[in-house]
């Protein structure tokens, strides 16, 4: 593999973990109210629908 995909690969893994992480506000799902969780799953899908646009969007200036 070349460098520049694997630094493209770790870059991607660490954006998914950080949305994950503010998405959920660091707090494992035990320990928020049903309010705080049915937040974080609505922001953690916004996110993903996120990611799916961009991937979209690379396939498409591709």
């Amino acid at each position: 593999m070349n460098m520049n995909r694997l630094i493209n690969m770790g870059m991607r893994m660490l954006m998914r973990k950080g949305v994950s992480l503010a998405a959920t506000k660091g707090k494992r799902p035990e320990d928020m109210t049903p309010e705080e969780r049915a937040q974080s799953k609505n922001a953690q899908q916004t996110a993903n629908k996120a990611q799916k646009g961009m991937r979209a969007a690379r396939r498409f200036m591709r």
